[in-house]
């Protein structure tokens, strides 16, 4: 057991010593010929173990996400492949990795070559087909987003919290290359050449994205999660949706799935909360709720997400997964800072609340932030509300009549 244990502590070692060493300048090749006995045989554990224990030392989450591309080129070919029953027709590893062989389906049988019709020739026709193509390629935010709010969050319960945070910070990249690309073809200026370069690049990432996918996240979520997890994810997966195709069959889930009363909202059923200005039941709260035009979310005063309302027309993709969640967790790490700062405003007392918009498409999105406090004046916690207020900037004269 001794020697085992000598073993994996030496083998981690290495696999750091990897990465610093191409962080130190040397050459993919050079790092693969030097350590390809090391990493003969390595687990996806072993990896997700080395980038938190990187973390742990001081290696900015940047620099590995720097480097991501690069070690998984390193790693590609020698992750031993792990077989799971639970990747089944339904369960949602299976739906993802069926999203994934569409995503490449499509960028290999018709974007790539659309973009060689359009670097041949830069048409009104080959460019309309090319700005369609990227509007479907832009479905895998779905994928991302069902990856980034619903296992995520399970795994940052175990601990795992490096590698999520390496991918989504990847996955953002990838979305700002997409967006980019729509923009320059919707405004084509005649640069052909930078738009096919800027296309080739964002689908090397995707396919490297794909790759790290299935080679660690996947299975280290399935050695990592729970079955009941696993049934929360499906349960919740719809609502944020999927890229390019649908699930080809419902999940048959291996248990009896019991949803007693206990389950209701709120409290007992027909039981009341009373407030200085009347009283409510759990129902009434919960419609209430969400009736309302936009967004609720409640971070409590040790940071933990613990209430949101699922109104109709969500702006931002939420799940029951992120509740009990540190709200750092639920964003990327580009904008944590700015969490960060607003709620230690708002403890400390300089700042009662924070406003920011921003142009969405035909949105135009107002994202408001407010300390909540008891009657002491004592923080209690966070509220953020979201909304679409471009229908209200178009407002004019008064109207004091009924629509009909």
């Amino acid at each position: 057991m001794s020697e085992l244990l000598n073993n994996r502590e030496y083998r981690q070692e290495q696999l750091k010593e990897v990465i610093k060493e191409l962080h130190g300048g040397k050459s993919v090749d050079e790092v693969k010929e030097k350590f390809a006995k090391v990493i003969e045989g390595v687990s996806p554990k072993e990896i997700s173990e080395m980038e938190v224990q990187l973390v742990k030392e001081g290696l900015p989450i940047e620099e590995i996400q720097n480097l991501c591309d690069v070690h998984a080129a390193v790693f590609k070919g020698t992750l031993d492949e792990i077989h799971h029953p639970e990747q089944v027709p339904g369960h949602p590893i299976y739906t993802m990795k069926q999203e994934n062989q569409a995503i490449k389906e499509f960028m290999e049988n018709t974007l790539r070559p659309n973009v060689e019709k359009f670097r041949e020739d830069d048409s009104n026709d080959n460019l309309e087909r090319l700005i369609e193509n990227i509007n479907l390629l832009w479905d895998i935010d779905k994928h991302y987003s069902r990856k980034e709010n619903l296992i995520f969050p399970y795994l940052e319960k175990y601990g795992v919290t490096a590698p999520p945070k390496v991918m989504w910070g990847v996955d953002d990249e990838v979305r700002e290359k997409i967006r980019e690309i729509k923009l320059d073809l919707t405004n084509y200026k005649g640069n052909k050449g930078e738009i096919v370069g800027k296309i080739d690049n964002a689908i090397d990432q995707i396919t490297e994205m794909i790759f790290k996918e299935e080679s660690i996240l996947f299975p280290m979520s399935l050695d990592t999660l729970t079955e009941d997890e696993w049934i929360e994810i499906y349960k919740e997966s719809d609502e944020i949706g999927y890229a390019l195709i649908s699930p080809e069959t419902e999940w048959k889930l291996k248990r009896v799935d019991v949803e007693g009363e206990e389950e209701e909202k709120g409290l007992t059923k027909g039981g009341y909360i009373k407030f200085d200005t009347g009283v409510l039941n759990a129902e009434e709260i919960t419609a209430i709720m969400e009736v309302l035009p936009g967004e609720l979310s409640f971070v409590d005063k040790n940071n933990i997400v613990k209430f949101f309302t699922k109104g109709e027309h969500r702006i931002f993709a939420r799940t029951k997964a992120v509740i009990g969640r540190a709200v750092e967790n639920c964003h990327p790490h580009t904008s944590v800072h700015m969490v960060d700062k607003i709620i230690d405003d708002f403890k400390t007392g300089k700042k009662d609340s924070e406003d920011f918009w921003i142009q969405m498409g035909d949105m135009f999105v107002l994202i408001r932030f407010f300390a909540v406090r008891d009657k002491n004046g004592e923080y209690l916690g966070t509220l953020e509300y979201v909304q679409n207020i471009a229908s209200m900037r178009e407002l004019t004269g008064e109207k004091r009549l009924l629509s009909d």
